[in-house]
């Protein structure tokens, strides 16, 4: 009855946010009250070791969203401050110079993983696409070749790497080390980019020429002058200060004791929240006050950069929400004594669960918050299952044959003035091949860590 109940509520979610085309957030909510219902939780709490549904989903979202809504607000404003100071563009003019004209695909990569740390997929993209433009107008190109790499990257990095929302979520339903699964997001996560990006596109590329559409290239601004932009190595450094701090933190476990002053100063210093707030403040004075701009002008960015990362918040709240009541309602024991006994590959679960979810709603965060919470309590019951490669097998699954139920496919067919069948080619091809590529990766890295 149990595992009916939750088949009935993934279908329930699903068709909630498709046919009747509802908000995630209220879908999730209206899902987790379903459940609640069906399972027999008391309507109020008799008492606080028997939460009642209310109780549950108010718990969720407070807990999911008491961590994530200080790390996605301040890594925001840093995304802010890179893009407003030009340093995104400074790291793609540096790596492109380097790599020169016939590596150019190659170059775009990079750019697409390093600048897609520190912002989301959709402010990656649109703050990059008009570098390929340009790109593809000075050196003849297809912009297929240009773009589909610069895609991957992002799209590799959004989906896998911490800080980034969903995976950021992940790390806490998981009870994983961000550190490590920083680490391992990138040991995996540039052989995928490499796979979908540059080998994807140089094959893909010789199949379907693109010119730079012409209303789009008047409305983009081109490049700056590099005189004009903050250097390389201070753009990458404030980049990957906040990287840097939480993977200092995870050796410092390695190899301190944890009663020194040491380990206790490089935990604190690398903690997710204050190794965000320090590169975020170091950000204002790096990429802000060191090219000239002002107080107002640093305060505008940082309030105008917030408001489009609300709807995200709140399908994450209400994704840790629907997690809870699952657990409080015993379907999450109850699905993790079946498992144990059956001896499933959890990371093999949560990727199979993530990619349904994906396919059906076309999101990759409901589908990466879902996929988690219903295997949590499974990882948790099996010993020896590595937490921080369960994020990044959700994170791989969640990415898997985007189409047309998600924003980011339109949005890459309007921007390259694709069709359908030929955005399915490029764009639901390279993400296909995030998601299966990088699952290999990690099964193989399961049987190292």
């Amino acid at each position: 009855m149990l595992l009916l109940i939750v088949f009935a509520a993934i279908v329930a979610l699903l068709l909630l946010i498709t046919v009747a085309k509802l908000n995630p957030f209220v879908a999730l909510i209206i899902t987790a009250v379903g459940v609640g219902l069906a399972t027999g939780m008391p309507l109020v709490a008799p008492d606080p070791e028997h939460p009642g549904i209310i109780d549950s989903i108010k718990a969720g979202m407070g807990n999911t969203l008491g961590f994530l809504a200080i790390v996605l607000g301040l890594g925001t404003m840093l995304g802010k401050m890179m893009a407003e100071s030009g340093g995104a563009e400074r790291i793609a003019q540096t790596l492109i110079n380097r790599f020169g004209q016939k590596n150019v695909h190659w170059a775009m990569m990079f750019v697409g993983f390093i600048v897609g740390i520190s912002v989301f997929f959709q402010v990656g993209f649109v703050l990059l696409i008009p570098l390929a433009f340009t790109i593809a107008r000075q050196t003849g190109v297809s912009l297929v070749k240009i773009g589909v790499p610069l895609v991957a990257g992002l799209s590799v990095v959004h989906g896998l790497v911490p800080p980034h929302p969903a995976a950021m979520a992940a790390v806490g339903i998981f009870k994983a080390d961000v550190g490590k699964t920083i680490l391992y997001s990138i040991i995996v996560g540039l052989p995928t980019a490499i796979l979908a990006g540059p080998v994807y596109a140089s094959w893909i590329g010789k199949r379907i020429h693109k010119d730079v559409p012409k209303e789009l290239a008047e409305q983009m601004s081109a490049p700056k002058d590099l005189k004009e932009l903050p250097s390389f190595f201070n753009t990458i450094f404030t980049v990957l200060l906040p990287v840097i701090l939480m993977l200092v933190a995870s050796i410092a476990e390695i190899q301190l004791d944890k009663a020194s002053f040491g380990y206790k100063a490089l935990k604190f210093l690398g903690d997710p929240v204050v190794a965000l707030l320090i590169a975020t403040v170091y950000s204002f004075f790096s990429l802000g006050f060191s090219r000239g701009m002002n107080r107002e002008k640093i305060l505008k960015f940082t309030n105008d950069c917030l408001a489009p990362t609300a709807s995200i918040l709140l399908v994450i709240g209400a994704g840790g929400a629907f997690n809870k009541v699952l657990l409080d309602s015993g379907i999450g024991t109850y699905i993790a004594d079946l498992a144990k006994e059956s001896h499933m590959s959890p990371i093999l679960l949560g990727w199979g669960i993530a990619a349904m979810i994906r396919v059906a709603t076309g999101s990759a965060t409901v589908s990466m918050m879902t996929a988690a919470g219903i295997v949590a309590p499974i990882a948790a019951a099996m010993p020896g299952t590595n937490a921080e490669l369960l994020v990044l097998a959700t994170g791989a699954g969640s990415l898997i044959l985007s189409h047309v139920n998600d924003a980011g496919f339109w949005m890459f067919k309007e921007y390259f003035g694709m069709s359908v069948k030929e955005t399915l080619m490029t764009w639901t091809a390279l993400e296909t091949i995030i998601a299966t590529a990088a699952l290999v990766f990690i099964l193989i890295l399961n049987v190292f860590v």
